[in-house]
């Protein structure tokens, strides 16, 4: 039963371990950072912006000295995502994990009214960024054969959609990056995972749940009856970092409170 355990050698455990999450001064990113610096992982926080960042980190520190830092950029610069996996070498020597959080969605409306720019910063931002970031940290990943290569992906990806359609889109691209990253990567012993969130109150998603008939509405379709929390999705990324998810690779793991099944 010990090998069970949450940290201190369990299964879950992520002592010594280094990860980079984008998009995690909030929302899910930020739990995930906290939740993986709880079971020992050194993190690193990063969005576009350096204040909220900041404070993320000071507050991991707080509970666990020395076990985070904030390294702002923006997923739209390949010179921005560079900076960032060189500030966290310099500062941890290494990256064993990689979660591809950040995203965006500029447009709400029919998938036949959006503009050229919105649907090519959609795609660029939510599928190429996040190859930017794994051919980034694959070398090294490679050399140690070991590695554990994250993307938050959406339920959008697995279904049609009449307002966020290039969205859902970029988040199907995202299940099959993961697909052909974990083929090539598997050798050298890299898993690459998605997880597929249903609607999480988060900023990001704040306006399909921000009153409390939309909320009802929202959640009405969902069997547990409820939104889901930032808190919902963490476990599962310390899962698929850990020892536990070290037979996971190619996989998108849906966590949505029964909502597509």
């Amino acid at each position: 039963m010990d090998k069970l355990k949450v940290g201190a050698g369990g299964l879950f455990d992520l002592t010594g371990k280094v990860a980079v999450i984008t998009g995690s001064s909030r929302g899910i990113g930020r739990a995930i950072a906290e939740r993986m610096a709880e079971q020992g992982a050194k993190v690193v926080i990063s969005s576009r912006k350096a204040g909220p960042c900041e404070e993320v980190a000071e507050a991991i520190n707080a509970a666990r000295p020395g076990h985070a830092i904030a390294v702002p950029a923006n997923i739209s610069s390949k010179e921005d995502l560079q900076r960032l996996v060189d500030e966290t070498r310099k500062a941890f020597g290494k990256i064993d994990i990689l979660v591809c959080n950040a995203a965006s969605n500029p447009f709400y409306g029919s998938q036949l009214d959006i503009t050229d720019d919105a649907f090519r910063k959609i795609l660029e931002n939510n599928i190429i960024a996040n190859n930017w970031l794994v051919g980034m940290v694959a070398p090294e990943m490679r050399e140690r054969k070991d590695g554990a290569i994250i993307i938050v992906s959406s339920i959008g990806g697995l279904r049609g959609s009449t307002v966020i359609g290039a969205y859902c889109i970029s988040k199907a691209a995202d299940m099959q990056l993961a697909r052909n990253l974990a083929q090539e990567l598997g050798p050298d012993n890299i898993r690459v995972n998605c997880i597929a969130p249903g609607l999480v109150k988060t900023d990001f998603a704040r306006a399909l749940w921000d009153t409390p008939e939309g909320e009802k509405r929202a959640s009405s379709g969902t069997p547990l009856r409820r939104l889901g929390e930032p808190d919902d999705l963490a476990g599962a990324a310390i899962y698929l970092a850990s020892r536990a998810g070290a037979w996971t690779t190619g996989q998108t793991i849906v966590v949505d409170g029964g909502t597509t099944c």
